[in-house]
């Protein structure tokens, strides 16, 4: 097989293919053997009839478009492979020559990922949470222990937010009660915001005895829901005391300090373990808002459908149908496709800003980390190194994992030169953002990891498609 490439305006390149008729043979003969199959000729079981004899009873151009709808997908995805060409849609595909004879040939045009031009990347400034927690943070964690412990104290006074009311309670809408909104003796915390807001604002300065009567919005119908509620009692939260006390009360430790330090320390490791990852997605999420293109629907696309392969790859290894998960939580595919392609579009502008990165500063260099990578990968699947990358680039994968090492390479410059300070703007320690050491993650299904007998190929038959769009 013969390919050339021509890159063309647009973003669109051709592939010029040119598949010799003796190779070409195998795919007509294959095709014809299929064929027989299906047709039935007298004196002939299925399968059995020569080839010769369905030439003449079918004719040659059916059995060689037959082979070119079976074939055309693998040597569209070899020329790819040939010309590490990074396809984004479906080619559109004309045959020019070897309908009835001789040598087949095609041309295939297909849009390729766009090269970003990027500026700034080498000095940004991020701003993550402080690794550490501020006194601020120790006492809100304390106050909410507090409330755990907390007492009902009936007081003489109006209703203020945080207090709690006990009310009869009276909702109805279009003269029939509505339900959950009819109750007595129930006990509502002002300012809650449980159910509309008109039921805080006319409790605030509400006193035991009053009876209160308003409208306010159905949160779900057109129209009004009319309330009427009757105060029975006013009761204020009484917080303990942070002291000693309290500490061998609420936790493990004798005193209030011993239970402060203990908050502390938890708060900060909880965020010295997010700080790495954190700090590195703010820099990803700069790094695509020095972006200055529109990003090609077909990428964002595809990474929806990247998003929900892995969805459904992820149930299906728990035992669920993806199909009856999203009947069971009332959605379908294009509501969900809406919801996430707002993530994707964000997610395809890193792509393009890390790819721009390692453009601008020549990251093409992954050979050290292709080896560690097919190495943890060879361990982890017990394959061995060099049949792992033979895979890889007969399968047509290894061209996205040089991608994605050298948008890690692209990631981890931008971030080296990155100022990362916290929400007061001081400088966050460096050695607190050191990332984990690195792990390969298996894909959920064990058939994305490329074996021996791995062939490329379209999967989506848009090849084939466009061949039969050309024959009509």
């Amino acid at each position: 097989m013969e390919t050339t490439l021509e890159r063309l305006d647009g973003d669109l390149v051709r592939l010029t293919v040119a598949i010799a008729e003796t190779e070409f043979d195998v795919a007509v003969e294959a095709a014809f053997r299929r064929i027989a199959k299906e047709v039935r000729l007298p004196g002939f079981r299925p399968g059995k009839a020569p080839r010769k004899l369905l030439e003449a009873r079918i004719g040659v151009a059916a059995g060689r478009q037959e082979a070119i709808q079976q074939a055309l997908p693998d040597y569209y995805g070899r020329a790819l492979v040939d010309h590490d060409v990074d396809a984004i849609d479906s080619p559109e595909i004309e045959i020019t020559g070897g309908h009835e004879e001789g040598d087949l040939t095609f041309d295939a045009v297909v849009p390729i990922r766009p090269r970003a031009t990027i500026a700034g990347h080498g000095s940004l400034r991020i701003e993550i949470p402080s690794p550490e927690a501020a006194d601020a943070d120790v006492e809100q964690q304390l106050e909410a222990l507090r409330r755990q412990h907390s007492t009902l104290e009936a007081v003489d006074r109006p209703a203020e937010d945080g207090d709690q009311v006990t009310i009869d309670i009276d909702g109805t809408f279009e003269g029939e009660a509505v339900e959950g909104l009819t109750t007595t003796d129930y006990l509502y915390e002002v300012g809650g915001g449980a159910v509309v807001p008109e039921i805080d604002e006319n409790l605030r300065g509400a006193s035991a005895g009053d009876v209160l009567e308003f409208d306010a919005d159905h949160p779900e119908e057109e129209g009004t829901i009319s309330f009427r509620i009757e105060v029975s009692e006013v009761q204020a939260r009484v917080l303990p005391e942070s002291d000693d006390a309290f500490a061998a009360v609420a936790s493990e430790f004798d005193t209030i300090d011993e239970l402060s330090a203990d908050i502390r320390e938890r708060i900060s490791g909880m965020r010295r373990g997010q700080a790495p990852m954190l700090a590195r997605d703010r820099v990803a999420q700069a790094v695509a808002d020095l972006v200055d293109m529109q990003v090609p629907p077909s990428l964002v696309e595809a990474e929806v459908d990247d998003r929900i392969n892995e969805m459904a790859m992820r149930m299906r290894s728990q035992g669920i149908d993806f199909a009856v998960y999203l009947e069971a939580m009332g959605r379908d595919m294009e509501s969900l496709r809406d919801e996430l392609r707002e993530g994707a579009e964000v997610a395809a502008r890193v792509d393009l800003g890390l790819r721009a990165v390692a453009d601008a500063e020549g990251l093409d260099d992954v050979g050290e980390p292709l080896e560690a990578y097919l190495g943890m990968l060879a361990t982890q699947t017990g394959g061995d190194v060099d049949g792992l990358r033979e895979a890889l680039a007969r399968s047509g994968r290894m061209l996205e994992v040089r991608a994605d090492l050298r948008k890690q390479a692209a990631l981890d410059w931008v971030f080296e030169r990155a100022e990362v300070v916290d929400e007061d703007g001081a400088p966050v320690d460096r050695a607190l953002l050191e990332p984990p050491e690195p792990e390969i993650v298996l894909p959920v299904d064990e058939e994305a990891i490329p074996n021996a007998d791995d062939r490329v190929g379209e999967t989506d038959g848009s090849a084939a498609e466009s061949v039969d769009d050309d024959e009509e």
